[in-house]
């Protein structure tokens, strides 16, 4: 099932690539799926643009002179409000697993080796942006001890301050918060991830876990069920 014309419409995508025609070309198909779309040649640009746009989903390509892509999404992750947490799909002639963990580690959400299909370019886009959406019955705040997560915004609150969450991040807490203090299946988790192996939803658990736990070595409230995957225990 795909995002339909009339929920794509207004929808604003931000392709980075400094390769002329990639770029001209995903702007043109992109556009034609029914999206708003926004190109920049480099880093430079891309954030005069963020800076001035909100975006609701952001392709970066990873190889690119001056600033790559990997830097360019740890820049991202670092801003304050909803530009923190736009979705980011990675685009790379480098396709090593490592690399996709990496992408993954510094929060993008998913990751595409060239050479691509158009179509496979759009249908991740569209899965992003389900995710993105995707939102549980009402059930209140849980609280996570200094800290505290409302599935129905999306928020995580630490200490009072509201902590930068990914997309993907947010998606997986959500997931979780669904069935709290029951083990959630490792492999389900990560169906739709940019790794259905599993390792996406490691990658993503080990950063909610710095951004939860006094101590992420020893978790209390995001733990590990050996033998089947997580469980979210709150207070």
């Amino acid at each position: 099932m795909t995002l339909t014309d009339t929920a794509q419409r207004g929808r604003h995508l931000l392709i980075v690539d400094d390769d002329d025609r990639i770029r001209e070309l995903l702007k043109e198909y992109l556009a034609r799926a029914g999206f708003r779309v926004t190109a920049a040649p480099g880093g430079d640009a891309a954030r005069r643009l963020i800076g001035s746009f909100d975006f609701d989903l952001a392709v970066f390509d990873v190889m690119m002179p001056g600033e790559d892509g990997f830097s360019l999404t740890r820049w991202l992750r670092d801003q304050r409000g909803p530009a923190g947490r736009t979705p980011v799909l990675m685009l790379t002639a480098r396709g090593e697993p490592e690399d996709r963990i990496e992408g993954l580690k510094l929060g993008a959400d998913d990751y595409l080796a060239k050479p691509f299909e158009p179509e496979e370019l759009l249908l991740r886009i569209e899965a992003i942006l389900r995710r993105a959406q995707d939102r549980p019955a009402p059930g209140g705040r849980l609280a996570l001890g200094r800290c505290a997560f409302d599935p129905d915004r999306g928020e995580l609150l630490c200490d009072g301050e509201q902590v930068r969450l990914t997309e993907a991040e947010v998606a997986l807490l959500r997931q979780l918060a669904r069935t709290p203090h029951e083990a959630a299946d490792r492999l389900e988790l990560a169906n739709g991830t940019v790794d259905p192996s599993g390792r996406a939803v490691d990658v993503q658990v080990t950063r909610l876990r710095r951004k939860i736990e006094d101590d992420p070595k020893a978790p209390r409230y995001l733990q590990t069920v050996r033998g089947i995957g997580y469980r979210l225990a709150p207070d």
